[in-house]
Parts: structure tokens; sequence; C-alpha cells
């Protein structure tokens, strides 16, 4: 009797109470639409004892979900990467000294330094029955030889199609044909709380599974990428599902047994599984993977703004002072992207304005930035999107036409600089007003390649390459090009970084 009242209390509180039966957990619900308000709950039980069901062996909605069918289905598309960077021979430029201008040409020194062999490993998907595979970018990144092996036990070698640092995503193909694959589903139609399951090979147990459910959508984690750089483009889904090293690049699969996300990092501070797991959303996927195929480069639009989420900037840390309230008071709004600056020659450039908070694109509200940034991802330069926007407390549409950060419309396509292994854009006016410069190309990414060899990092901004000044990306194709037809095969790069260090670097072109 006194495990009856304990059970009677806790559901009429609109508790689900676990109880241990025969080693099986299962859970006690009351339906609520049987209650009487005239009967006591006592009185009910005993009429009707049958109201109290065990969801797991009921029949009814509450089953609990069957994931056997989506493991089985999904697993043998799932495939172990073993990434390869062999040894090699580098360049390093050394800045003149003092005894090199006075005893010397002037010009510094060049040393030949020979690198260590690594190999990594991690998982892939593939999504196309003639060899498609899709991991992370952090997987292949800088590798010279990919090996997959499927789940039947066969190797082959893999090739990279194209690879994409701001969402640390890559295209990879196998030859062959029939490959098995699985079906790509629509991750914007995942709901918190929904079954998942976590495919990979993690610490290279292959074919492994691990279950879980959606924690959150649409999160933005920062700096914790397993490169130590997270992606650019950052609209994560969360889960509980154990992903641990050599899970980047799986499957994220939910219980109809579709992809929804692939596996890319997790967060913790003991480098190992501690509860949280964040997968790249199909939505993003989708549209990089058939850009690589079709252009080898991602076709990205850029909204042409600076801001943040306004909830954030506005209630850090959920402290809102009375300066801040009024502010929202003054915007007539909670809730949106707050723009903090219009990029001029942007797309948005004359339409949107200071302050103006953003609140839906395409019909689709959006709450903090990471919704903007995968809503945005979705499209290519060129597209018109309709952007709902509250200006004046009044909240009104306007049409953007979305361009790319050279601020123009055109396909952009991989040329020779593919060699080069990043990517670059003009500096903008704020970092050219900071750093008092006239021109310049800034390192946007750097996937490996002949820039990742020579040393040369994110952000470094190029002021001449062989003496000529970069101002354009056109011109550091036409310098390099014309270093790749001398004897040298070298292009000598000199600039700095934000943060005013200088620094040079010596790219050898040579094609072994």
């Amino acid at each position: 009797m006194k495990r009856t009242t304990k059970i009677v209390m806790g559901v009429a509180a609109g508790v689900l109470l676990s109880s241990a039966i025969g080693g099986i957990t299962a859970y006690k619900l009351l339906e609520r639409q049987q209650l009487r308000e005239t009967a006591s709950f006592n009185e009910l039980f005993q009429s009707n004892p049958d109201n109290m069901k065990l969801t797991a062996f009921s029949a009814g909605p509450n089953q609990l979900v069957d994931l056997t069918q989506a493991a089985e289905s999904s697993v043998h598309a799932v495939v172990h990467i073993r990434a390869t960077e062999l040894s090699k021979t580098m360049t390093v430029y050394q800045q003149p000294d003092f005894f090199d201008f006075f005893f010397g040409d002037g010009r510094g020194r060049q040393q030949q330094v020979q690198t260590r062999p690594r190999v990594g490993f991690g998982s892939g998907v593939i999504i196309s029955k003639d060899g498609y595979i899709v991991t992370n970018n952090h997987v292949v990144e800088g590798v010279d030889e990919i090996t997959v092996k499927l789940n039947d036990e066969r190797e082959l070698k893999g090739r990279i199609i194209g690879t994409d640092p701001d969402t640390d995503l890559a295209l990879l193909k196998i030859e062959g044909d029939d490959f098995p694959t699985i079906p790509v589903g629509n991750s914007d139609d995942l709901k918190v709380g929904e079954w998942v399951l976590a495919v990979g090979n993690p610490f290279n147990l292959s074919s492994t599974v691990t279950a879980g459910i959606v924690s959150a959508k649409a999160r933005a984690i920062g700096t914790s990428a397993a490169n130590g750089e997270a992606a650019n483009i950052q609209s994560f889904i969360q889960t509980d599902a154990a992903i641990n090293s050599g899970n980047s690049g799986g499957a994220l699969v939910n219980a109809r047994g579709e992809l929804v996300g692939i596996n890319a990092m997790l967060y913790s501070p003991t480098g190992a599984y501690s509860g949280y797991g964040f997968a790249i959303p199909t939505s993003i996927m989708t549209k990089v993977v058939s850009d690589l195929k079709q252009y080898g480069t991602v076709q990205r639009a850029i909204l042409g703004i600076k801001g943040g989420d306004f909830t954030t900037d506005l209630q850090m840390d959920e402290r809102v002072t009375e300066e801040m309230e009024k502010k929202m008071e003054e915007l007539g709004v909670k809730e949106g992207i707050l723009v903090g600056e219009v990029i001029e020659g942007g797309s948005s450039s004359g339409i949107l304005k200071e302050n103006d908070v953003i609140i839906k694109m395409d019909g689709k509200k959006l709450h903090k930035f990471s919704d903007l940034q995968e809503e945005l991802s979705k499209h290519r330069p060129g597209d018109k999107v309709t952007l709902t926007i509250v200006r004046d407390k009044k909240e009104k549409e306007v049409s953007v036409t979305l361009k790319n950060a050279q601020g123009t419309t055109k396909v952009l396509k991989n040329t020779d600089m593919e060699i080069l292994g990043a990517a670059f854009k003009p500096i903008d006016s704020d970092l050219r007003r900071q750093l008092n410069l006239g021109y310049g190309l800034q390192v946007t990414g750097v996937s490996g390649g002949k820039m990742g060899e020579a040393g040369i990092r994110k952000g470094f901004i190029i002021l001449k390459a062989n003496g000529e000044p970069m101002k354009e990306v056109e011109d550091l194709e036409r310098v390099m090009k014309a270093a790749a037809q001398t004897p040298e095969h070298t292009l000598f790069i000199s600039g700095m970084f934000p943060s005013g260090k200088r620094a040079s670097y010596a790219v050898d072109l040579s094609q072994e």
C-alpha cells in the first residue's frame, strides 16, 4: 500500500515514475483525460486499475522506439577512414638578420626541414551508390593518402573532391558502384527529444552504434573542434548519443534510418565523451556537398552585416540592467539578430541599417545568429531572400540579393590556385583603417596544400607576393602562375597578422 501511495502522488503531480520490473526499467503513466473532477484519485484508481499502463509493453503511442532497423540500415554505409600525411621536405624561409644585411644579399635564408609522417583516423558516410563519401574536413585536412575501409572489410583508395573548412565538411570519392548508402533526411524536421543514433568508428572500433536524443538545435559552441578550430558556420545538432574520437565524419541517423547530420565533435574537459556531442545538420551538408561536386568549391552567400544575438548581447548571463531594458523598449523587440554594422558594398548595403533587428528569413523565424547562418548556408550568391525586420518598432519586409565574399554574384570555380589549399579575400575597410593599410589579401581559411606546408595560418594578411602588391585575389593568381613557371617554383609572401606582427613565407609550388 505504501508503494501504491507514492506512485499515485507522483503521477497526480504530473511526474512519470520509473519502476524496475524484472531488470527492465518501465514507466507508469496516468492518462489525465480520464480523471473526473468529482472523483478522488483513489476512487478512480480502484475502479479502473488498468488506467496504469507499462508503456514499455503497451502497443499504444507511448511504446518505446525500436532502433534496430535504423542501425541495421545505416551501419553498412558508414566507413572507416585512415588518412596519412607522408614525410615531406619543407622549405622554411628565415627573415634577414644583421649578418644577412652586412655579409649576405639581405634577402634572408632558406632552410630544408624534413617532417615526420602522420596517420589519423575517422569516419565517413556513403551518400551515393557510385561512391561519394561525406566526412569532416579535419579528418582529411593536409593528408596525402586516404584509405577507406567498408563494413564488409574491403579497403579502397579514396580521393578528395573538395573541402570546406568553414563548415568542416569534405567530399571524397571511391571507385566502384552499388555501394550501400543512407537516405538523406531533412534535419529541419528534427525535434528536441527525438531519438537518434550516432554511427561511426570511435577509437578504431568499427561499426559502432550509440543511441541518444536530440538535446538542442542550432547550437554554436566556439572553438572545440578536433583540430583546435571550430567551423566558422555553426548551427550544430547537439545530442547525448556517445560521440568519441574516431566518430568524426560518421552518421547521425533518426529512428527511420535517415541521415540527419554528420558527427563533428564532442565537448569534453577530458577529451572523451562526457554527455555532449555535436553534428552538422543535413540542411547545411546537402548544399555544401552539391557545390563541392559541381564547382569544386562552395558558393557561399554573405548577408554583409556585423551583429549578434539580440538576446545574448542585451541579456548577458540573464542580468538585464535598466539600460538594457531601455534598449529593448527603444527597439521594440526582444529576440532576433541585432545589426551592429552594414558592410559597405555587401548584400545588405543600402537596405539594412544599424539597430535593425532581423526576426525572419523567408518566413522562418530567427532566434539567434546560428539560425541565420544555417539559413544562409542553403543559398548561393545571386539568390534573393526576404528578410522580416523590426525598425523603429515597426515590422517590415525587405528583399536582399545575396553576394559572395568578393561582393559579386559570380560563380567561383577552383583554378590552379587550389594547390595553395587556402581561401582569400580583400581585407575589409575596418581592418584596413585599423592597421593603416592601403591594400591586402586576408587568408580566410587554410585546408592544407602549399600554404599549410609553408606555415601560413588563417587570418594572415598578404601584402606582397614576389614583390608585387596584393589587392585582389586575381593578383595572387597571376603572380602564382608566373612563379610556377620559374626554375625556383617559389612564391615569396610577405605580410602581417591582425595583431600587427609581420611575417614572411616561402611557398614551394613544385609538384612532385
